[in-house]
């Protein structure tokens, strides 16, 4: 039984899902979009219990919450999973994720930046409004993350949220992730107006975000673990930038060690899902 859901899921892994013109230009407006039914129930189910397995061994984070910084309390962070674990990788490399993300780009093809499960604990802390481009060493925007909740995402586990059509101005773009971050954010998009959405997510439903979408989680509530898998994607003719500042070296150390400022990222981390 347990071969054939394997087998299945990996069909639908595959499989391309159709992605519309309403769904490209909404993206293409907004920073972001959110797609229901990408995912069968039965296929979460088998994502949630795999990824859960290899997080709950990779894990180093122990300290109680009380004594995590801002950060620390948002979630645990195991990352680049598809090397650690063959039956990860197969769900990383899904040619089904990997197209939408091409689509909605509107590029011939996309490559693996890398990948993160991103678990937020019962009574984890909010994640700060944040831009995730402001990390990485990457020539251009043609970067997109797909944020795929393992389980039902209802408002009290905390969802990610968006501030629509924000990628539009350069302010903020400086800042990282943090307290900091979550207050001058907060109040940078409040005076333009952008409108900030929140909304649970159903089982199967996915979203898309650009590098530069400002975005955020609220806290868990809960006595659950929000469970999330994400893939960030980038244009397969991605040329790696000089850094603009630490956590770009470091990225490049670590995600595209090799790499040569100027050139197409095109390393062993780095494969083309699609194209």
């Amino acid at each position: 039984m347990e071969n054939t859901l394997t087998k299945n899921v990996l069909q639908i892994l595959e499989e391309p899902f159709q992605i519309t013109n309403e769904q490209v230009k909404f993206f293409e407006e907004n920073g972001f979009v959110k797609i229901k039914n990408v995912l069968p129930p039965d296929t979460v189910r088998y994502m949630n219990d795999t990824i859960s397995a290899e997080v709950k061994r990779l894990n180093t984070q122990h300290l109680p919450m009380e004594q995590r910084d801002t950060y620390g309390k948002a979630f645990l962070q195991i990352m680049n999973l598809w090397t650690k674990s063959d039956l990860i990788k197969e769900i990383v490399f899904s040619k089904r994720l990997a197209k939408m993300a091409s689509d909605l780009m509107s590029v011939s093809g996309v490559r693996m930046y890398h990948d993160q499960a991103l678990f937020k604990e019962p009574g984890g802390g909010h994640t700060p409004w944040h831009a995730d481009q402001y990390y990485w060493p990457l020539e251009t925007d043609k970067t997109i993350t797909v944020w795929i909740p393992l389980q039902e995402t209802k408002l009290e586990l905390g969802p990610l949220e968006f501030s629509a059509k924000s990628q539009q101005i350069q302010e903020g773009r400086n800042l990282k992730i943090s307290d900091e971050s979550e207050k001058e954010l907060q109040k940078k998009l409040t005076l333009n107006n952008f409108k900030q959405v929140i909304e649970p997510f159903d089982i199967g439903e996915v979203s898309f975000h650009s590098g530069w979408i400002f975005h955020r989680a609220g806290p868990n509530k809960t006595d659950k673990m929000r469970n999330v898998m994400t893939v960030i994607y980038m244009d397969k003719d991605m040329r790696l930038k000089e850094p603009a500042n630490e956590n770009q070296i470091d990225d490049w150390n670590t995600w595209c060690p090799g790499a040569e400022v100027g050139k197409v990222i095109d390393t062993p981390l780095n494969p083309i899902l699609y194209s």
